[in-house]
């Protein structure tokens, strides 16, 4: 097998595409011959040394993949070989092989193709576990989504409207906020061209979201956390701008507001049966076609680097994926 191997944490400047002996799954394990892998913010970070999590060197990153069950260790009953999987392992995507705990894996409908199921996990995970169980959204509230034409974003705004909310897209361009009306958005806002309270208060008529959706962090999160409505609730899902806000915590005070953490991966690791309930409501969402991950890019997993100076770039919309041929 071959994968992108992270030697140092240094960006993805050190990593290299190197040979390893294929491995063979240990108990509770599965091997799995990736067809597509996703990018996600935290991917970028973990090979910076950013991250929270921070494996052992060397390691294979890309925590988001999909693929077909090649070999099952002992005990795994639920999962046989030629299974079509979903994963989301931490580490151990870019590359052409991997072998991770089988509880990780979701098996996929006939009807899911590779590269949608590799963009599916944790976006949607994420997306689904902040707005249904953290925010407990209701039909006819307001949702703002930050960051929207973005691969969470665009999750967010399909979920959300699944759910019968109405939803406000803030993206950064006039092309962006077109894509987030194409999926579903109501009302959009350019916050790169308008300020976004004084945009929020004419859309909601001075009342203001009732959940915010923020995986942009910086500046934007007071901006939005000032113009919550009352018993608002702010959800925290990262930091794409690269800066963490501090918010003055009086605001909380004055709105009746929650500031919320969002932390999937760990959600899905202490509470695995409503991770579970929840990914089986997001399949039956995507085979009604009410939920869809957005591709921009799909490049061969060789292009790892390129695909990373994509993300970096801010301007994708959606995800990007890698593919290996065969």
């Amino acid at each position: 097998m071959h994968a992108w191997t992270c030697n140092e944490t240094t960006g993805p400047e050190g990593l290299s595409w190197q040979a390893h002996p294929t491995p063979e799954p240990g108990k509770g394990e599965v091997r799995v011959a990736i067809r597509a892998a996703s990018l996600n913010f935290p991917d970028l970070l973990i090979v910076q040394g950013k991250y929270q999590m921070k494996p052992a060197l060397p390691f294979v990153p890309g925590a988001e993949f999909a693929g077909v069950v090649e070999a099952v260790g002992e005990g795994v009953r639920h999962l046989a070989v030629g299974t079509h999987v979903a994963g989301f392992a931490g580490t151990g995507g870019f590359g052409t092989h991997t072998v991770c705990s089988a509880f990780t894996l979701m098996p996929l409908p006939p009807i899911f193709g590779f590269t949608d199921a590799a963009a599916f996990l944790c976006t949607y995970g994420t997306t689904h576990h902040a707005l249904m169980d953290r925010a407990a959204l209701k039909p006819g509230e307001t949702v703002l989504v930050l960051g929207a034409a973005g691969g969470v974003g665009t999750a967010a705004i399909q979920i959300a409207k699944a759910a019968g909310a109405r939803v406000i897209a803030a993206a950064s361009t006039d092309d962006k906020c077109a894509l987030c009306q194409t999926l579903g958005a109501d009302a959009t806002i350019n916050y790169t061209t308008h300020p976004l309270r004084d945009a929020l208060k004419a859309l909601t008529e001075g009342k203001g979201p009732d959940v915010v959706y923020d995986p942009v962090g910086g500046e934007l999160t007071e901006q939005a956390f000032r113009s919550i409505a009352w018993r608002g609730r702010h959800l925290v899902i990262g930091f794409a701008n690269g800066s963490i806000p501090a918010l003055p915590l009086n605001l909380a005070l004055l709105k009746g507001a929650s500031v919320l953490g969002v932390f999937w991966g760990e959600f899905a690791k202490r509470e695995p049966q409503q991770n579970a309930a929840g990914l089986m409501q997001l399949a039956a969402w995507y085979m009604e076609g009410k939920v869809k991950p957005v591709v921009e890019h799909t490049l061969p997993m060789s292009q790892l680097r390129e695909a990373f100076a994509l993300m970096g770039s801010r301007q994708v919309r959606g995800k990007v994926v890698l593919v290996n041929e065969g």
